[in-house]
């Protein structure tokens, strides 16, 4: 949203967010072209030794990388999205405009805590003195972390999405979101094709975020209601045909998924095709998820790095201990091919594996 707001200005705008789903060159983007094959292997042979006497990790290096090229392109502006947490993370050594938290969940426990308070007192490290910092729809116990971590840093005042920019009326539509937005006495009714009710609260941070910016970076809720229907993301409850994709990987991503099906009410049969990281709160993942399927099918995506591979077998064990009706396909092709067949919905989530590999597949058909 920040991304394509910004480019409505005119401007030359660079993107880097993670992971991507199909080819390394979507993480890094100016005014809509991923970065070249070339300029990545340029940068690699340079860096590569440093790097390696480093012992610079895979992350870090892609965002040295990243930003190199952003700054080689002389981005007028740069959307930057964290790896992981916040206050370690390796984004988190540029001085920003503004910082903004969208929302805190349980997830990445090992790095960043068990609880909602620990992760988003890691989440708020981004935070700085001097740089507004905007936060979206949390709990209470969030919050107060935020603020306090903010105010140990001796950082700028926190301002709340929801105040500044409120959101009412929030519709999910078969084919994306309509809210009203307020704002400063003003009212706009705006549309999106990215569907959810979530998506009304990400529009009011990335709004919040461009206001608490400046003059210069805002944006009225006219010209707003003018780019956001045009606003796809890839992934995000995407509907192509049949299917519907979501990289939903934790349990509140699947909350969310299963909220936004309900409001949907996609043909039935809904086949959910499930493929999740060993790292991942799987069993929870497939409790949320089974009352509102009515096949589940368990896989392991061909992407996913064998350290963290789950076991759909051990999966399927415990989703018949809980009385659960659930089938493994060893042959990920064949679940995605097979499901095209069939009648009603498939819905393919659990990582980013999973739909970026099925996504590649139904493209390797297409143009076949």
């Amino acid at each position: 949203m920040l991304y394509a707001l910004l480019r409505d200005k005119g401007l030359s705008v660079g993107r880097y967010t993670s992971p991507h789903l199909i080819d390394f060159r979507e993480r890094i983007v100016v005014d809509d072209e991923e970065v070249s094959e070339e300029f990545i292997l340029s940068f690699l042979n340079r860096w590569r030794p440093a790097s390696e006497k480093l012992g610079a990790t895979f992350f870090e290096i892609t965002t040295a990388m990243a930003f190199d090229y952003l700054a080689s392109r002389k981005v007028d502006v740069a959307v930057i999205e964290t790896g992981l947490g916040g206050r370690l993370d390796a984004t988190n050594v540029i001085s920003p405009l503004v910082s903004g938290i969208t929302s805190i969940a349980i997830d990445h426990v090992e790095f960043l805590g068990d609880t909602e308070e620990e992760i988003a007192t890691e989440k708020a490290g981004i935070f700085k003195p001097g740089v507004p910092s905007v936060v979206g729809a949390m709990s209470d116990e969030a919050r107060r972390a935020v603020l306090r971590a903010v105010e140990a840093a001796g950082g700028s005042a926190v301002i709340d999405a929801q105040a500044r920019f409120t959101t009412s009326d929030v519709q999910v539509l078969a084919d994306g979101t309509a809210f009203t937005m307020s704002h400063d006495g003003a009212a706009q009714r705006i549309t999106t094709a990215l569907t959810g009710r979530a998506q009304a609260g990400n529009a009011a941070v990335a709004m919040t975020m461009l206001d608490a910016a400046g003059r210069d970076w805002a944006v009225s809720l006219a010209r707003a209601a003018g780019v956001f229907p045009a606003i796809r993301l890839t992934g995000r409850f995407q509907r192509l045909g049949k299917f519907v994709f979501d990289v939903a990987h934790n349990p509140d991503g699947i909350r969310v998924l299963t909220e936004t099906l309900a409001l949907v009410e996609p043909p039935r049969p809904v086949t959910a095709i499930l493929g999740v990281l060993s790292d991942k709160d799987w069993r929870k993942m497939i409790l949320q998820l089974a009352p509102h399927i009515d096949d589940l099918v368990l896989v392991l995506p061909p992407t996913v790095p064998a350290q963290r591979a789950w076991s759909p077998a051990e999966a399927l064990a415990f989703a018949a201990k809980n009385g659960i009706s659930a089938r493994i396909e060893l042959d990920f092709a064949r679940a995605i091919t097979e499901g095209r067949d069939t009648d009603g919905t498939l819905v393919v989530t659990g990582s980013f594996h999973t739909v970026g590999d099925a996504l590649l597949l139904i493209e390797l058909a297409r143009t076949s």
